[in-house]
């Protein structure tokens, strides 16, 4: 895990849009300095700024042309990035943890145990591996509302399969290259199905229809099958039993 400071790269994107790129791969370092300076942006956007985007290594800044120039902008943000180290800034804890109930392995996570043996571990201990990690909200996307969590420590750094698996429901936990996902809805994957929650990152009537952010911490807890099904029966609005705690 790379742990140094970031000098990002500002690439023009389009017509009106300005990439800053912290990193050409995905980094731990990378990705918080991304959290940090979107924040900063969405606090005090600059002039002209009519949206800001985060992915694993990068922020984009969309810009009006009626209001500034794309030389204008990178200026302003080249300024901006200039005055501090975003990774060390980004040291304090997490406001968002989500304690998420899970069951692992059988029928809800069928491909835990080719997982584990890649990893060289019973399925006992890959699922307390992955319990003892709590893991951030790295980026939104791929699917409405849809978390890349990570990073998982290096031996985790397991393949994606070499032929994909042709759907996993909504709320399936698939594990790959050091990253988990919660899936928003059913979905062909080449990760692997290790668990299965009734947690929802998209709720369509809800009026926050993602409830996760980036940055936010998930805990995964696990629960027994037959916990799994009285959860998703009772189950209302998408919170799949999950429990969410907010630092003052």
């Amino acid at each position: 895990m790379t742990n140094t400071a970031v000098s990002p790269d500002l690439l023009p994107l389009g017509a009106d849009g300005v990439l800053v790129r912290f990193s050409t791969r995905l980094e731990d370092a990378a990705n918080r300095a991304v959290l940090a300076f979107s924040a900063v942006l969405e606090t005090d956007p600059p002039l002209g700024c009519v949206e800001i985007s985060t992915a694993l290594a990068s922020v984009f800044v969309r810009f009006d042309p009626d209001l500034t120039t794309r030389a204008v902008l990178i200026d302003t943000l080249q300024n901006r990035l200039g005055t501090r180290d975003w990774t060390a800034e980004t040291s304090a804890a997490p406001a968002r943890h989500w304690h998420i109930p899970t069951a692992f392995g059988d029928d809800l996570g069928p491909q835990l145990t080719e997982t584990a043996a890649l990893l060289g571990m019973s399925e006992q201990d890959a699922v307390a591996d992955i319990v003892a990690h709590p893991l951030r909200v790295l980026a939104i996307g791929f699917a409405p509302g849809q978390p890349y969590l990570g990073m998982l420590p290096e031996r985790w750094d397991i393949p994606r399969l070499q032929e994909m698996t042709p759907s996993v429901p909504g709320g399936a936990l698939v594990v790959a290259v050091r990253q988990l996902i919660v899936f928003s809805g059913p979905t062909p994957t080449g990760w692997r199905h290790i668990g299965q929650t009734a947690f929802r990152p998209f709720r369509v009537d809800s009026p926050e229809p993602f409830p996760l952010l980036p940055g936010d911490v998930l805990h995964f807890e696990p629960v027994s099958a037959e916990d799994y099904d009285r959860i998703l029966r009772s189950d209302t609005d998408g919170s799949g039993g999950a429990r969410l705690e907010v630092a003052q």
